[in-house]
């Protein structure tokens, strides 16, 4: 139920950013829709970073994590629904980080719930169970999309409804397991904070910098490619990469929780991102384009889902889980603040092509730094069994 209440936030987010909202933004500014979305992406994601530190840590003051994730769950949808009404961009924009800012008023405490009941031996499940995550996220985006299922506006309500189903079971039925019990398991188990835990920061940065380019803007770069993808196509493709990336994470993270290497998943899962956008830096055609970002799309819906578990090995103070995870969350919702004027830097001058390059290179990056976090995280464990 947990894993299901966790999807919930990526089925109200994935459609509405990568298809809902392009396509209104579209209809709204025509030629100027890629300066608007990346002005919506920005403010979005200043909200977004906000809200996950400021509400995860109101949760930790107040000591409860239920009534905030209702309260957001409300919201959002609320919210979701008045973009219709939007007639400026402006006033979409407004709207956008209204949303954003009680979306994470869910997500923020929803988070803590997974820091404050799982054991660090089930992390690398946990891990693979969060993959159900993007791909419920994708495979909504497909469904909403279908024209004989529902409009435009039709489809944010579609959206919500899917929400308030993916979230509520778990508000209403879930018992979470004894903290004091989960408290002396951690005693034994939980690596201490501190360099390997700025080393997985980094690299979960630099990989959602990349992830976040192609949620933006992916159905502007197939498009790009080949006019005649549309976005009912393109969401469908979106939901197989995902779907079919959820038993590889579960038997990824069950193998990491078995042999007790946590980040060596992290570290292959990275590299192969980097080639698979290589592989679209040179793409010329969309049969070349689809393959490369099939491995990418696979490739990095295994890596979030495993870092966001194995992120809670290198937490501190239980007293502060909402807040550390809200900074954590930043690695989910800073790149948002980069990626958008790094695109249209280079995008309307040089292409995808030269972009992807650049975005290779960052992936690479976080290979090479989850190395030394590996390193550290072994390190810290043997010190912790010799002591």
């Amino acid at each position: 139920m947990y894993a299901l209440a966790w999807a919930g936030g990526a089925v109200a987010y994935v459609p509405f950013l990568t298809i809902l909202l392009p396509i209104r933004v579209s209809a709204m500014v025509g030629a100027d829709r890629v300066q608007w979305l990346a002005y919506m992406t920005f403010w979005g994601a200043v909200a977004s970073s906000t809200g996950g530190v400021l509400f995860g840590w109101l949760s930790d003051r107040s000591g409860v994590r239920r009534p905030w994730i209702i309260a957001g769950l409300v919201g959002a949808v609320a919210l979701m629904l008045c973009v219709p009404f939007m007639r400026q961009p402006l006033q979409l924009l407004g709207l956008i980080v209204l949303w954003q800012l009680a979306l994470n008023m869910m997500l923020g405490p929803l988070s803590a719930w997974a820091a404050d009941h799982v054991p660090p031996e089930q992390l690398g499940v946990l891990g693979g169970l969060l993959a159900l995550s993007p791909a419920l996220g994708s495979a909504s985006g497909a469904l909403v999309t279908i024209p004989a299922i529902a409009g435009p506006n039709r489809s944010l309500a579609l959206v919500g409804v899917l929400v308030c189903a993916c979230v509520l079971p778990a508000l209403v039925f879930a018992h979470p397991l004894d903290t004091s019990l989960l408290a002396k398991v951690e005693q034994h188990h939980r690596t201490p904070p501190g360099r390997a835990a700025r080393a997985m920061w980094v690299a979960r940065f630099l990989v959602q910098i990349c992830e976040a380019t192609l949620f933006a803007y992916l159905y502007y770069y197939f498009r790009s490619i080949d006019p005649q993808w549309n976005a009912s196509s393109i969401a469908r493709l979106f939901s197989i990469v995902v779907c079919t990336a959820v038993p590889a994470a579960l038997l990824i993270g069950r193998w990491s929780d078995k042999r007790a290497r946590p980040i060596a998943p992290l570290i292959v899962t990275a590299l192969t991102a980097a080639l698979a956008l290589m592989a679209m830096a040179a793409a010329r055609g969309p049969e070349a384009a689809t393959a490369a970002y099939v491995v990418f799309g696979f490739a990095t819906t295994i890596f979030l889902s495993l870092h966001s578990a194995q992120t809670l090995r290198v937490l501190g103070c239980a007293k502060r889980r909402g807040r550390d995870l809200g900074l954590f969350n930043l690695t989910n919702t800073a790149p948002s603040l980069i990626m958008p004027w790094l695109t249209v830097a280079i995008v309307p001058r040089f292409g995808f092509s030269r972009f992807f390059a650049v975005l290779a290179a960052l992936a690479l990056a976080a290979a090479f730094i989850l190395v030394i976090a590996a390193r550290r995280l072994k390190n810290s464990r043997n010190a912790s069994q010799n002591a």
